[in-house]
């Protein structure tokens, strides 16, 4: 049986960040992209799929535009208190959908990823669903890698064969995500995506091999990217 048939999905966005390397006057993901922020164009296109019945975006509890978008209002879309750290705002997300008894997985996409495909999200469905741990949605270095001294010369060249950039969306089951970040904040671990709370836990997360395109905007430059691979669609 595939997995169409099977998962009824939640989507945790999490948006309570400043992102201050966009040098904007406000968070990145309320910057514009075709008349529409960069958040809308994320939900917009989770919710897009089929098999995601919720969004649910994690917010600052001062946010002063998310409750100006349409999205807002959205009967799919969710608003729960994000935090100071990404691992406090999703597991906010975690807490409403164990809470209502949403969901046996979830996905965790960043909000400033408004260019993800529906083909990737279906690739990390097969994949994740049926792998012990989840899976996240990634991409093989293909640069040489460089390792710095503490004067940022170079140190070293890094074997680049095995490694990859961690994208988003991330797929785990509801509790086991929730156990491992909730452990990760108890003991103050920083956790910088979901995986690596997996991880943690001496969890192996499959590696689904998504697009290029899918990037995350986080300079002024990558505005216009993110358009023009809008614009494709």
């Amino acid at each position: 049986m595939t997995v169409k048939s099977t998962l009824s999905l939640v989507a945790i966005v999490p948006a309570a960040g400043v992102g201050s390397r966009m040098k904007a006057d406000r968070p990145k993901q309320y910057l514009l992209i075709n008349g529409k922020t960069v958040l809308e164009h994320t939900v917009l296109k989770l919710l897009s799929d089929p098999q995601i019945k919720m969004v649910v975006v994690a917010v600052g509890e001062d946010d002063p535009y998310f409750s100006s978008l349409a999205i807002s209002k959205h009967p799919q879309v969710v608003r729960v208190a994000g935090g100071k750290e990404r691992a406090d705002s999703v597991l906010s997300g975690l807490n409403y959908v164990q809470h209502h008894s949403l969901s046996e997985w979830v996905l965790v996409h960043d909000a400033a990823r408004p260019c993800v495909s529906l083909d990737d999200l279906n690739a990390l469905y097969d994949i994740a669903s049926q792998h012990d741990t989840g899976g996240i949605l990634a991409t093989p270095v293909r640069d040489t890698m460089k390792r710095a001294n503490d004067l940022q010369n170079i140190d070293h060249t890094v074997e680049r064969n095995q490694l990859w950039h961690a994208l988003t969306p991330q797929m785990f089951r509801t509790d086991l995500l929730t156990h491992a970040l909730s452990d990760a904040l108890d003991k103050h671990v920083v956790i910088t995506d979901e995986a690596s709370a997996m991880e943690r836990l001496g969890l192996t997360p499959a590696l689904v091999l998504g697009s290029a395109s899918n990037i995350k905007i986080t300079q002024p430059e990558d505005l216009a990217l993110a358009e023009f691979y809008l614009n494709r669609n």
